[in-house]
């Protein structure tokens, strides 16, 4: 009997995987890969962006951000609904969370630039350090999109975990 084709986005899984199988790796994804997602998002954020004043009190909720957040989103759609639905979830709490930063930015603490700026450069400090151990190089080396792939490659795990079919 013929197994069915393979969906497009578990082909992908198949392929990060290749290069995520031992578990300090792993163990560094599950922190690094959040990390650098919201500190990536948290620095487009910062760019400065023209004041749309058409949008009256909503001209605040769009930047450069929002553009990064649209295309991954549409990404992560063509490949599972469900997983694009989740990260938008999880897009929208590390939102709240730069909020945070630009109000304690605000109040006398660091720029919300530079405090992502240092998450960035640890989380990938990271990243090389859990391919090292794995002993093989990151995926995105080969194809840029395993970018975008590392995200959701993690919540699928999820996924499984409690029964939800992405």
């Amino acid at each position: 009997m013929e197994q069915p084709a393979k969906r497009p986005v578990d082909v992908l899984f198949d392929k990060y995987a290749e290069s995520h199988q031992n578990h300090t790796n792993e163990l560094i994804h599950w922190i690094c890969v959040p990390l650098i997602v919201f500190s990536l998002l948290g620095l487009v954020w910062m760019i400065p962006f023209p004041h749309l004043a058409f949008l009256g009190q909503y001209a605040t909720f769009l930047n450069w951000a929002s553009f990064l957040i649209a295309f991954s989103v549409y990404y992560y759609y063509t490949l599972s609904p469900v997983l694009s639905f989740l990260m938008l979830w999880v897009i929208g709490l590390m939102s709240y969370f730069i909020i945070l930063l630009e109000g304690w930015a605000a109040n006398g603490g660091p720029a919300v630039w530079l405090s992502c700026l240092v998450i960035f450069v640890l989380a990938w400090i990271g990243q090389f350090i859990g391919h090292k151990i794995e002993g093989k190089k990151p995926s995105f080396l080969d194809d840029v999109k395993f970018l975008l792939i590392g995200p959701i490659w993690l919540l699928h795990f999820i996924c499984k975990k409690i029964g939800l079919k992405y």
